[in-house]
């Protein structure tokens, strides 16, 4: 089951920009940046995203109505070709997987939150819109029959993908609370 989660943090890290396309310069904001909280450097903040952190087991014990679920850091990989450094977080209830969440940043880049989901709804057949998101969301289902909820925004000037992806069997009403946490979390 650990090669199942590896192989789907892989696969939504290499098709999160894989378009071919650059994303476009972000948008300056007038609003306010998010405080730092003080042991974070603000310069760091999309850095030290830990997806473990930013969505808690019992986060993801609450939205699946699973006790005892435990969070286990899982792989980290770059991909040179996009630019992406994601991190993942693989969610447990004992030895069988109910998903992982991955963050991946893309440092030095500049995208639309939008322009990225786009770029993965373009990518993914039979992928759809979900509601509910400031920057738009997308759900499917890939052909290894395991679900994926994304959603992106900007973290400290960069952009930052999130998914979470579980068994085939979860829906996008499963998955968006969870999609929700990380992103207010980051």
């Amino acid at each position: 089951m650990r090669k199942l989660a590896v192989v789907l943090v892989a696969f939504a890290t290499l098709t999160a920009c894989s378009s071919g396309s650059q994303p476009a310069p972000a948008p300056r904001s007038s609003s306010p940046a998010p405080k730092p909280t003080p042991t974070h450097d603000p310069n760091a903040t999309a850095a030290s995203l830990d997806p473990c952190k930013i969505l808690p087991a019992d986060a993801v014990s609450k939205a699946l109505f699973l006790d005892n679920l435990t969070a286990v850091a899982g792989p980290s990989q770059d991909n040179a070709a996009n630019g992406g450094k994601s991190r993942s977080c693989e969610y447990k209830l004992g030895d069988k997987a109910a998903g992982a969440l991955a963050v991946t940043r893309f440092e030095g880049r500049e995208g639309k939150p939008a322009e990225m989901v786009a770029s993965i709804k373009k990518g993914k057949a039979g992928a759809r819109d979900v509601a509910g998101f400031a920057d738009g969301a997308v759900y499917y289902v890939d052909e290894q029959k395991t679900a994926t909820l994304a959603s992106a925004k900007v973290v400290s000037g960069t952009p930052v993908l999130i998914n979470y992806t579980g068994p085939a069997k979860m829906t996008p009403e499963q998955m968006a609370p969870l999609v929700k946490t990380a992103l207010a979390a980051s």
